[in-house]
This record gives C-alpha cells, sequence and structure tokens, in this order.
C-alpha cells in the first residue's frame, strides 16, 4: 500500500482560561501568580506545597493538571485531574475544558509535523517528523480517548510508515467508536495486504489474513453498502482465501452497482473465465474494453477466454471424432483482441508466444513463422 495518506487541517481554535478562584492559602496565590508569569516549576513547587498541607485541596490538584498538560506530561496531567474530581465535582467543567484545549493543541501540532512529513524529500526528516507526529496524536488521544478522528489521523501516519501492525488497532478503535468508514476500508486493505505478503511463505496464515478482512469489510458493507472501495477489496480478499464462489458474487453486485467501472468488469471477467464459464466472462472482457478500447489486461484475457474456449470445443470434438470447425472459429474470434495486445505491449513474449500459437491452429503458417522469428530475435 504505498499511498500518500493526507489529512485536512481545520480551525480549532482552543482557550484555556485562567480565572482566579476564592482561596485562602499563600501557597495557591503564589501558584496562580507563577502560572501567569509563566514560571510553571515554581508554580508546581507551590502547588505541591499546598496539596500536601491540604490533600482534599481540589483546586490545587486542578492547577498541577494544568501545569503537567503545559510541561506534556500526559499521565501526570490526567492524574492530577483525577485526584480534583476524587475530592468535589467544583472544577470539572475547568477540568473538560483543560483536556479539549490539550487534546486540540496537540492534535493541531500533530497535523503540522504530519504535514512537513508529506512535504519533506530527506528520508531522515520524513521520519523524525512522523515520529514526531505520533507523539502528538498519542498525547491527544489520552485526553480525549472518544476522538475518532485522532485515532484516524495517527493511523493515516503508521500507513505512509508502512507500520500496518500498529495501524490495525488504531483503525479498530475508529470502528469501534463510530463505525468509521475509513476504519473498515484501511483495515480491510491492511489485513488483505498481509494476506498477500505471506502467500509465497505462509499459506495458511496468508488465509487467515484474508478471512479477517473478508470479516471486517463484510461488517463495513453493512454499514455501507454502496461503497465500490470496500467491495473491490473484499472480492479481492475473497479470491485470495480460494473464496471464487463468493467472490463472483460480490464482484456481479459490484457490476450491478456501477456498471461503468471497468476494473469490476474485468476482475468480474477473471472469476468467470477462472471458473471457465467462457461466455459469461467475454461479455464483461467486451465491456470493460467499451468502457477504456487500451485496456490491454481486458484485451488479453478476452482473447484467453477465446482460445481457453476453442481449447475445451476441439478437445469435445475430437472425443466425438468430429471437425473442430466451431473450435476454430473462438479461436478467429480471439485473434483481433490477442492481436491488439500485442500491438499494446510489444515484446511480451508470452503473449507473442500464444498469437503465433492461434496463426498456427488457424492453418496461418506464414504468420505464425513470423512471429516466432520476432520472439527470437527478443530472446
Amino acid at each position: 500500500m504505498k499511498k500518500i495518506y493526507g489529512v485536512v487541517i481545520f480551525a480549532l481554535i482552543s482557550v484555556m482560561i485562567f480565572s482566579g478562584y476564592q482561596c485562602s492559602s499563600t501557597e495557591l496565590t503564589s501558584a496562580k501568580l507563577y502560572i501567569q508569569q509563566k514560571n510553571l516549576d515554581k508554580a508546581l513547587d507551590a502547588l505541591e506545597k499546598e496539596v500536601a498541607k491540604n490533600p482534599k485541596s481540589d483546586e490545587g490538584y486542578y492547577l498541577m493538571g494544568y501545569i503537567y498538560g503545559e510541561k506534556e506530561q500526559t499521565d501526570k496531567m490526567l492524574e492530577a485531574f483525577g485526584k480534583s474530581l476524587s475530592v468535589s465535582n467544583k472544577f470539572e467543567k475547568d477540568i473538560k475544558g483543560a483536556k479539549k484545549s490539550y487534546w486540540a493543541n496537540n492534535y493541531n501540532k500533530a497535523v503540522g509535523f504530519y504535514n512537513r512529513a508529506l512535504q519533506s524529500t530527506s528520508e531522515d526528516t520524513i521520519k523524525l517528523n512522523f515520529d514526531k507526529a505520533i507523539f502528538s496524536f498519542k498525547q491527544a488521544i489520552a485526553a480525549e480517548p472518544d476522538s475518532a478522528d485522532t485515532y484516524k489521523t495517527l493511523g493515516f501516519v503508521y500507513l505512509n510508515l508502512q507500520d500496518l501492525d500498529s495501524a490495525i488497532p488504531v483503525f479498530q478503535k475508529t470502528v469501534d467508536l463510530k463505525k468509521s468508514y475509513e476504519g473498515y476500508r484501511y483495515l480491510g486493505e491492511i489485513y488483505y495486504t498481509q494476506g498477500a505478503n505471506l502467500v509465497d511463505t505462509d499459506s495458511l496464515a496468508a488465509v487467515g489474513k484474508y478471512n479477517k478482512a473478508i470479516e471486517i469489510l463484510e461488517a463495513g458493507r453493512k454499514v455501507y453498502p454502496d461503497s465500490s472501495e470496500l467491495l473491490l477489496t473484499l472480492s479481492n480478499s475473497y479470491i485470495g482465501a480460494n473464496k471464487i464462489d463468493v467472490a463472483i458474487d460480490a464482484f456481479k453486485s459490484g457490476v450491478e452497482k456501477e456498471p461503468g467501472n471497468k476494473y469490476y468488469r474485468y476482475n468480474y471477467g477473471v472469476l468467470l473465465l477462472g471458473a471457465n464459464k467462457f461466455d459469461e466472462a467475454s461479455i464483461q472482457f467486451k465491456e470493460a474494453l467499451n468502457i477504456d478500447p487500451d485496456y490491454e489486461n481486458a484485451a488479453y484475457n478476452l482473447a484467453v477466454t477465446y482460445v481457453k474456449w476453442g481449447a475445451r470445443l476441439a478437445k469435445e470434438a475430437e472425443d466425438k471424432g468430429e471437425d473442430i470447425t466451431a473450435a476454430k472459429e473462438k479461436y478467429k474470434e480471439g485473434l483481433p483482441y490477442l492481436v491488439k495486445y500485442t500491438e499494446l505491449k510489444g515484446n511480451d513474449v508470452p503473449a507473442l508466444e500464444l498469437l503465433a500459437k492461434v496463426y498456427a491452429i488457424l492453418g496461418d503458417s506464414k504468420k505464425a513463422e513470423e512471429i516466432y522469428k520476432k520472439i527470437d530475435d527478443l530472446r
């Protein structure tokens, strides 16, 4: 999945409103003054003395949480806010506002690092900015753990880093929180990609990944039934899991929803060809070529369809002791598409070999010899 995943920056204006509260201790008064002067270390010292003297100081803990937030010490910030709320709900509204502010600041900071990474050409700079973005997104998530958008954007960072394992739980969270379309889509693509990467080394594990993709994409289709992206990945996952019949149904559904989608037509045709449904396959490849006359793969597979169709008819005729006239007609139907493909591709030796074979079957030995000579020159 070598893609660039961008995000849209939106304005998040947040202000930490620091107002005076009635208090009686010198420590709280001093802490507030130090905060206004941006002297956070001295303010923290004063507050530590405050809560040591008065463990029930809800305001003291609230202000400590604010300072830890400014220092990007998220765990301590949340711990202090929790202690304040355990004493009373007096500062609940302020704590919610502080968390929202902390989330907004870190989210915007993370997006800034993310965009710098996308704009850079230096691998080291790209990695550095992505790492900074991850840190800030995680800080934002800690403050607002129910923000699905934050998880989604963090997931894009991991995708750009090709860190699929880290992206999985992040996108899963977007599904759990709000049935996010991006969550279903990218989880499906990730599991499919992992399956494809395992095919040559561990076929059993590959099928497991394909089945995970199928599971998440089927769930996604229930929420987003008209999504062509979900359907395409789902269909490919069925193919990977060797569930061809189910895949055929899935692509048929895709063709019905988007009859003008050449990729659906082509993939549906490939599945039908694999099932030896030559007549149906030829219809889909022709439709794909009607949409895009220069669609090379559709031209080639339409030719292959007719060649395989002709071969089957020839075998049936020979078994019955009959002539192969009908079989030759299929070879003839496939010939112009095979010629078209070889003209588009030029030096595709396997396609040229197939073309020479077709000419030979049709009795045009001169053309067959010319093609074989071209193949020899290419080798």
